[in-house]
């Protein structure tokens, strides 16, 4: 392993690989995509980064979030679409989708009553709102949940080929 850096104001990509451990070179022929230099010029705000390059950098440093990341700063698209995603423990996420998902329930009808006629109407849009916003906490902990699947594949914590395995199966019932 090479020096560690002491510059102060390191990017995200930048301490994701110091953090997996690797010098530019090494993080270079892992990723067989990227030169050294260009890795270089990314650490160093000096190159526009590529979600492709994203991707290669979370695979070799075994770090999924580098990608939640950069939809949700860097992403033109993403920065209004995506959910910014923090790893989390399983219970913290399991918690909150159960959170979301009662609290939800209780409103169920109110969703039926306000959508029925096909048009929210003005005195109905608060609580179409409230509603909204448990549908995004629902959909921020289902996303939540993806991410710690990957970052506990990548540690080598689940066995990714029965988690894919088992996922086929669910998704075409008549092969069960």
């Amino acid at each position: 392993m090479g020096r560690k850096s002491i510059k102060d104001d390191k990017n995200i990509y930048f301490e994701s690989r110091e953090e997996a451990g690797l010098t530019r070179a090494q993080a270079s022929e892992l990723m067989g995509t990227m030169s050294e230099s260009r890795l270089e010029k990314l650490e160093t705000g000096k190159a526009a980064i590529y979600p492709e390059d994203v991707v290669d950098m979370a695979a070799a440093y075994k770090k999924p979030s580098l990608c939640n990341y950069y939809c949700t700063h860097e992403c033109r698209i993403g920065k209004d679409s995506v959910p910014e995603v923090k790893v989390s423990s399983l219970s913290e996420i399991v918690l909150g989708m159960l959170s979301a998902l009662n609290s939800l329930d209780k409103q169920k009808d109110r969703l039926i009553e306000i959508t029925a006629d096909g048009v929210v109407s003005d005195d109905e849009i608060p609580d179409f709102v409230h509603i909204q916003k448990q549908l995004d906490q629902i959909d921020h902990t289902v996303e939540a949940l993806k991410l710690w699947v990957a970052s506990t594949i990548s540690e080598g914590n689940i066995n990714a080929q029965k988690l894919t395995e088992y996922s086929m199966k669910a998704s075409n019932p008549s092969h069960m």
